[in-house]
């Protein structure tokens, strides 16, 4: 997951609903959060977003809050370390919705590799899904098989590493999907990374996305992408770069073929150590982000050490 300062919290957790490609557990880190963070409360123009973690900076809790009854509640529950429930309860008028409310259960075998079986249903037992996941022996995810009353999809992966780069190559029932390719550039500023990922239509080039982060794995550029059938290549669309100072995002540039715009940031960090944001105002459309964060005592983290 790529961590922004203008991440969109509130949609995140759609991009990770029935067809994520691979089980993911999520900690404070992929908020941009740090130290031992206990809840965020994100507020901004269009909601609220309350994330909550365990000791561990693990997320256990999801809050999106669209207005004063409607809501989505998701609990993560885990075991040995491997996420073992998901449920997503969805509130309209302040009353369950149990046809648009569902759970994830998860069942793990690690012989002879790797393999977790994920069953979704909804609230009001309606089968809606199972994904098999396989992966080889490098613990690399090499097939997911999808099936519920539409039918069964096959979705294969395929690793192509070289020198400095990795391509991972995503098929669905045989048909090219995505293909990610990751490389490193050494350079007088340091070691950069390039993600670049193209998508496919029916196995025909449609979109893409080039990604650079530093040696400190700051985002410093993303490009977008269409493909062209008259120039059977993909065309720049847009182009954002990334400024920051003292580590902390400062502008971000924006240009296209006939058009060049610059918001600006604004960050206010709390006191604790290690230091968060709490408040985001981005200029010149003074759009804000302000975010409640609470965290774990420090003699409660002594307390479990000594357990």
């Amino acid at each position: 997951m790529i961590k922004h300062y203008t991440t969109t919290l509130i949609s995140f957790f759609y991009a990770f609903g029935l067809h994520s490609q691979e089980v993911q557990i999520f900690t404070v880190e992929d908020f941009d959060l740090q130290g031992k963070v206990k809840s965020c409360l994100v507020i901004t123009d269009y909601g609220k977003e309350l994330f909550e973690f365990n000791k561990n900076g693990i997320l256990t809790k999801t809050v999106t809050q669209y207005n004063d009854t409607d809501q989505d509640i998701t609990y993560y529950k885990y075991k040995e370390g491997e996420l073992l429930e998901k449920r997503m309860e969805s509130y309209k008028n302040n009353v369950l919705d149990e046809s648009t409310s569902m759970a994830n259960f998860y069942t793990i075998d690690t012989v002879p590799n790797r393999k977790v079986v994920e069953k979704i249903v909804s609230y009001d037992k309606q089968f809606l899904e199972q994904q098999v996941y396989l992966y080889g022996e490098e613990g690399k995810l090499q097939k997911m098989v999808s099936s519920n009353i539409e039918g069964v999809d096959e979705t294969t992966f395929e690793y192509a590493p070289s020198k400095d780069e990795v391509t991972v190559s995503t098929y669905t029932n045989g048909i090219l999907e995505k293909s990610v390719r990751t490389s490193e550039r050494k350079g007088p500023k340091g070691t950069q990374k390039s993600v670049l990922t193209k998508e496919y239509i029916d196995g025909e080039p449609n979109r893409a996305t080039e990604e650079v982060y530093n040696d400190k794995g700051k985002l410093v550029t993303s490009e977008d992408f269409l493909y062209s059938v008259e120039e059977k290549e993909f065309v720049s669309q847009k182009k954002l770069f990334y400024h920051y100072k003292e580590g902390v995002l400062d502008r971000v540039v924006t240009k296209t073929l006939t058009t060049e715009s610059t918001n600006n940031y604004i960050f206010q960090f709390d006191s604790h150590t290690p230091k968060n944001w709490v408040k985001q105002i981005v200029t010149p459309n003074n759009t804000y982000t302000t975010r409640v964060i609470k965290y774990y005592p420090e003699e409660a983290e002594k307390t479990d050490v000594n357990r």
